[in-house]
């Protein structure tokens, strides 16, 4: 743009072409990838069609298309987060494929030119049998089954199960096989190449996935029955996080574990012996929030396609000799992995790249790989017509950097920068600033092309995306640093990030707000009680706002334990529960803020939200939005763009701006 045409105005007043619908639109999110002989299929999760999750092929032609009607999503709500939701039952395209359906829960088998018929039989509560991880073996496909025994899901049980792919369990629960159980949740089955032996992954409350889990084994007997099974690598203190059968070395696994202190590749021999194929302080993968993420596979000749990293994901291969090389490519974050055994596909995204599944053709050893390098395809991008460089001038140039709390520890950040062509600000004014705090709390943010971060740096408003302690990605020595401290490292690592930037002269020490959904939403609800001084207002999205009154109530099974780790076993850390509940606090917010929440949500129901605003009894002005049909992490692109004008507009109004072109939101006391 040339240099002309550039304006001069306030920060937050610049007019920018990435509007909230935009947003809700690059929300299309593609995942869970996988081979079906020469073609690639992944799952589309698709906010314009009311949060659908689509079935997408791409054909050797290099024609893409949906392999279902409008009617059917391809969903598994297993442990509430999702897991691996479908299988193709062979490498042909037209033997079809299986997939639990989003509405019911139930699994599915559809074949080319016909329609789905049930494999599963309905279950006596709504979606209250849920089923992912499918693995064919025979005529049968084995997978992870969730037994609701509540409507909330507070009670549930799971097992490995069979189901016969000739349908007779549609109508005859008894014809469902259950193959083991052991451990209270579990991973679905992986089946070795000969069929003698599965592999699988447990743990119980109150461990989380990335705390402590067991790799179990267990022989396949003649009559498709499991033996006694064994645990093979884990126990306390280590987490395996993913397993896979080596394709041509008997009785061989690799596994994703941490006994070092960071999420290596293992190699167990078949007596259990274990070493370390790559030790290195980096992680080979994530927490385990859905079942049959994938971060690393085997290839057909001896290596395996990984991804690796601290602050970013590469994607690399691992050499029998130890060796790491990484692919040459503009991506920074890949994820999602699938692999034919010569070839690997996966989602890919880069700071200025829009996530999008990418195929990767290495070749083998004795091709022009080793001189020319793998070649790279971009099959399909997310977002508004699959335009990965939609308004690309807009982006923000995301940098990472690291800031120290007051306890002189490192805290890692990406700061986003006021980023427009065609504005800049008037000399001396410096910008105002969102501090933004990641769910989970046990994950992480990614440095890529984020479109809901450029919809505020665009109109001149600064986002830091905050990796707090307890954020995965840096070894289990930082994410350990929140064991206890929930509500107060998370709290002081965003805080002290907001002032570093202040003291670096990038930020407007006047104009500091925080944002954050879920943990996130937890978060920013706390530091404007315990920060009272430093934040100006708050964009809150489904929090956590009372822990126990949560622990009490009692939420979906997966995370019911979840607060012995962040906050401490009750009764005996009672008091820190209540020291640091924004709830109990609530008398100490001074900032205003916007609450978003979904009424369907069994995660962080809207009950929290409510005693909060009660709680406050007027004191703070404030705004309160919600959305009948959202449930924990919004779907809808209406509900998307009605929080992201919501959002802009409060902040306006509280760092002194008038956003063009925004509806306003009105603050009640």
């Amino acid at each position: 743009m040339a240099a002309a045409t550039v304006r001069t105005a306030p920060y937050g007043t610049w007019t920018s072409p990435i509007t909230a619908a935009e947003v809700a639109a690059a929300g299309t999110r593609v995942e869970w990838v996988g081979f079906v002989g020469e073609h690639v299929w992944w799952t589309e999760l698709r906010p314009q069609e009311g949060g659908r999750s689509a079935l997408v092929g791409r054909a050797p032609d290099g024609t893409v298309a949906d392999l279902l009607g409008a009617g059917w999503s391809v969903r598994s709500r297993v442990i509430e987060y999702g897991g691996r939701p479908w299988l193709a039952l062979g490498t042909d395209a037209s033997a079809g494929f299986v997939f639990t359906h989003g509405g019911d829960q139930r699994v599915y088998r559809c074949v080319p030119g016909a329609d789905p018929v049930p494999l599963s039989p309905e279950p006596e509560l709504p979606a209250g049998f849920r089923y992912a991880d499918f693995a064919r073996v025979g005529e049968e496909v084995w997978c992870l089954r969730e037994t609701l025994l509540d409507p909330a899901g507070t009670e549930v049980r799971r097992a490995l199960v069979a189901l016969p792919l000739d349908g007779r369990a549609a109508g005859d629960p008894g014809a469902v096989r259950v193959l083991g159980a052991g451990h209270h949740l579990m991973t679905g089955p992986k089946v070795s190449p000969d069929g003698r032996q599965v592999a699988w992954i447990g743990w119980n409350h109150p461990d989380m996935p990335w705390e402590t889990t067991d790799l179990m084994c267990a022989p396949v007997r003649p009559d498709g029955t499991l033996g006694p099974a064994r645990r093979i690598a884990g126990g306390p203190g280590v987490s395996v996080g993913q397993v896979e059968w080596a394709p041509d070395r008997p009785g061989v696994l690799y596994a994703l574990s941490d006994p070092d202190g960071w999420w290596n590749l293992h190699e167990i021999g078949p007596e259990g012996d274990s070493r370390s194929l790559c030790p290195r302080a980096e992680e080979f993968g994530e927490p385990l929030w859905r079942i049959g993420a994938r971060w690393f596979l085997p290839a057909d000749d001896g290596r395996l396609f990984v991804v690796h990293g601290t602050s970013e994901r590469r994607l690399a291969v691992l050499h029998p000799d130890g060796s790491l090389v990484d692919v040459p490519s503009p991506y920074t974050e890949w994820a999602q992995l699938a692999t034919d055994g010569r070839r690997v596909a996966g989602t890919a995204a880069g700071p200025q790249l829009q996530s999008s599944v990418v195929l990767v053709d290495f070749g083998s050893l004795e091709d022009s790989y080793a001189s020319e390098g793998p070649r790279l395809e971009k099959l399909r991008g997310a977002g508004p017509g699959h335009e990965a460089s939609r308004n690309a001038d807009w982006l923000p140039y995301g940098s990472h950097e690291v800031f120290r709390n007051e306890g002189g520890e490192d805290v890692h950040a990406f700061v986003h920068l006021p980023h427009n062509p065609g504005f800049t600000a008037p000399e001396g004014e410096l910008p105002p600033f969102l501090v933004q705090a990641h769910g989970g709390p046990t994950t992480r943010s990614h440095l890529v092309v984020n479109r809901e971060v450029a919809y505020f740096t665009s109109r001149g408003i600064g986002v830091v995306d905050v990796q707090y302690g307890g954020s995965t990605g840096f070894g289990r020595p930082y994410r350990e640093r929140l064991r206890g401290n929930w509500g107060v490292v998370d709290v002081q690592d965003c805080a002290a990030v907001a002032r570093g930037l202040v003291a670096r002269g990038l930020a407007d020490p006047e104009r500091i707000g925080i944002r954050g959904g879920s943990a996130g939403g937890w978060t920013a609800a706390a530091s404007l009680a315990a920060e009272p001084s430093l934040y100006r207002v708050a964009g809150i999205y489904y929090p956590l706002l009372d822990p126990e009154e949560w622990r009490d109530r009692g939420t979906h099974d997966f995370e019911s334990r979840y607060l012995e780790n962040l906050l401490g076993p009750w009764p005996q850390a009672a008091e820190r529960y209540a020291r640091v509940s924004p709830l109990r606090r609530a008398d100490r917010v001074r900032a205003p803020f916007v609450i978003m929440q979904g009424l369907d949500d069994t995660v962080t129901p809207p009950v929290q939200a409510e005693r909060f605003l009660e709680r406050l009894g007027g004191a703070v002005p404030h705004a309160y939005l919600t959305f009948e049909g959202e449930q924990h992490g919004f779907r809808r692109a209406e509900t998307v763009v009605a929080c992201l004008h919501a959002e802009l507009s409060v902040y306006g109004q509280v760092f002194g701006f008038e956003p063009p072109g925004v509806p306003r939101r009105e603050l009640s006391a």
